[in-house]
């Protein structure tokens, strides 16, 4: 069998570490080196890990990455446009969605207002394969949220890289990958601002320099080995099915393919499409070590396979059912949905619209995917005046603070009960 098989009682709720302990140690004292270091520091670990050569630039400015698109082949370069456009729209309606308030108060008016942060990171990983699509889920999402000023990293860049990064916007591109990056990124050096927001998905280096800076600076999430589960029942393909799960299985030989049935029989055939489709495969070493991550999971119901997908709660979730929209509505942890079976998850890592960049190890009980808001302020106000319940605020402030035993907080909210001048 190419998936081994786990009954529904054996399936855990995952939390795969997105990062070991000697990593993020090891991460820390290189994110603290360039920290302390500066451009030295990053640009020893560039030429140590073949980034960059003796002398060469760390950093290209937006000319260079627009000379990159300019000489890009136009049907490739049409691609990178649509695919960032089809971004844009959607992030621009996400943006749409959050809007500032104003509501009354006991006393007065509060509301927020939505901001975004100045600068953000986007980080891209370059080393198995050049990934222009995430430079564009990035940086278009970015720009989309309002940010000012954008920075695209990514090791060794390809020129697709280099231009999906001017397609997006970015104002530079910082040519170094792992922890020096992110460090890069965070403190501002070698080219990048001190970045308010530093975003993207990368290997265990980055997502552990990412866990060490958050604090200093906003992080999107601690994403690790990608994940695809799929809920299927005697309806679905498959060919379909196995195809879908090596798309996902070539990413990395860490990735988590799933398959979550209730018929045993499309279990079978499912197994033999895998073997048939990966021996034909260019990329079948990293796809057929992550098949030995997978399992593949038969139900007796309906709702006990939806159990076990939600105990999971995978990055990606995939519905081939024979009414796969009654039976999305039904599911509750997932990073992304795909529901049917002309929804392909690689159409969702390929900038369909929604982001690609996706909590993994069930964190998607508690986080979504990366998003315009993660590049968004919510700032509260208050405005009060001096009428009667702005006194019967500061009465209720004034008891509440002194069960506290706060007597300065009470005094302070006492003193609005005097008649002041008014500024209203």
């Amino acid at each position: 069998m190419m998936l081994r098989r786990l009954e529904p009682h054996q399936v855990q709720e995952l939390r795969r570490e997105a990062v070991d302990a000697a990593t993020l140690r090891n991460a820390a004292v290189i994110v603290d080196e360039v920290r302390r270091g500066g451009e030295e520091a990053l640009r020893r670990y560039a030429e140590k890990f073949g980034e960059r050569t003796a002398g060469q630039p760390l950093a290209l400015d937006r000319n260079q990455l627009q000379a990159a698109l300019r000489a890009l082949p136009g049907d490739q370069r049409a691609v990178l446009e649509r695919t960032a456009a089809r971004i844009e729209d959607f992030t621009l309606a996400q943006r749409a969605a959050l809007k500032d308030l104003e509501v009354p108060v006991l006393g007065g008016k509060a509301g927020h207002t939505v901001a975004p942060v100045d600068r953000a990171g986007c980080y891209a990983p370059g080393g198995r394969y050049p990934l222009p699509s995430s430079v564009l889920m990035t940086a278009v999402t970015a720009r989309a949220a309002g940010v000012k000023e954008v920075w695209v990293a990514s090791p060794r860049p390809a020129q697709i890289t280099l231009a999906a990064a001017a397609v997006a916007g970015a104002d530079g591109l910082l040519a170094v990958g792992g922890a020096h990056a992110i460090a890069a990124l965070a403190y501002g050096v070698g080219g990048p601002p001190a970045c308010d927001v530093v975003v993207g998905p990368g290997n265990r280096w980055v997502t552990a320099a990412k866990k060490v800076v958050a604090g200093d600076v906003g992080i999107d999430m601690l994403a690790g080995p990608s994940e695809l589960v799929i809920l299927a029942d005697a309806t679905a393909d498959p060919g379909v099915v196995a195809a879908d799960l090596l798309a996902q299985a070539e990413h990395d030989p860490e990735a988590l393919p799933v398959l979550v049935t209730t018929d045993a029989a499309l279990a079978d055939a499912v197994d033999r499409e895998l073997a048939g489709q990966l021996a034909e495969l260019p990329t079948r070493d990293i796809a057929g070590a992550a098949l030995g991550n997978g399992f593949v999971v038969i139900a007796d119901t309906l709702s006990e396979a939806l159990a076990v997908c939600d105990r999971l709660a995978p990055e990606h979730l995939q519905i081939l059912t024979k009414d796969p929209d009654e039976v999305a509505r039904r599911a509750n942890h997932y990073g992304g949905l795909f529901i049917g079976s002309a929804s392909a998850e690689v159409f969702g890592d390929y900038g369909i619209g929604p982001n690609h960049t996706l909590p993994t190890g069930g964190v998607a009980r508690f986080k979504g995917g990366l998003s315009v808001f993660d590049f968004l302020r919510i700032r509260t106000w208050l405005r009060m005046n001096h009428g009667p319940d702005a006194a019967a605020a500061a009465h209720d402030a004034a008891a509440l603070a002194r069960l506290e035993g706060l007597e300065a907080h009470a005094r302070a909210a006492e003193l609005r009960l005097t008649v002041l001048p008014s500024d209203e």
